[in-house]
């Protein structure tokens, strides 16, 4: 990683972090790496946090629902991957409860039905098996829960 050459005052860093929490959600972990990144003293990273969470540019709870919200929608991940994902960025068991309630059960079935069919159709296999495990390597691999998956597997492929 490059070293960062200029310097700031903490109100400067302030208003850059105010800037970059604004532009998207970031969790404390990406505030902290990007201030550390800024050559800032730790005393000063615990100054400018606190003024972000004063100000509401920075919440957690705000921030992992908008991540499950976001990759469940676009990159159809099951909770297990969001999960992993979350802790991955320090984010408290709470908050990721709290964001896991974002994903109607409903939905959350509906979602995995049709992924599954979807790529059944796509996966070229002959061979039963072959194809199964293939599907299933494929939903596991995007976090969807071990149960789910294999009822879902042995309903579409038998």
């Amino acid at each position: 990683m490059y070293q960062n050459n200029k310097t700031y005052t903490v109100d400067q860093a302030i208003k850059k972090m105010e800037h970059y929490c604004a532009y998207q959600e970031r969790c404390h972990q990406e505030v902290r790496q990007k201030l550390k990144r800024m050559s800032m003293i730790p005393e000063a990273v615990d100054v400018i946090i606190v003024h972000l969470l004063e100000h509401n540019y920075l919440n957690e709870e705000r921030f992992a629902k908008m991540y499950v919200r976001g990759k469940f929608n676009i990159k159809k991940w099951g909770r297990r991957r969001l999960t992993l994902e979350l802790k991955k960025k320090e984010i408290s068991k709470f908050n990721i409860e709290q964001a896991h309630k974002e994903i109607s059960e409903e939905e959350y079935i509906k979602t995995l039905n049709d992924l599954a069919e979807k790529r059944a159709d796509l996966i070229r296999e002959v061979n039963t098996i072959k194809k199964k495990k293939k599907l299933v390597d494929y939903l596991l691999y995007r976090g969807w829960e071990p149960h789910l998956v294999y009822d879902k597997v042995n309903k579409l492929l038998s």
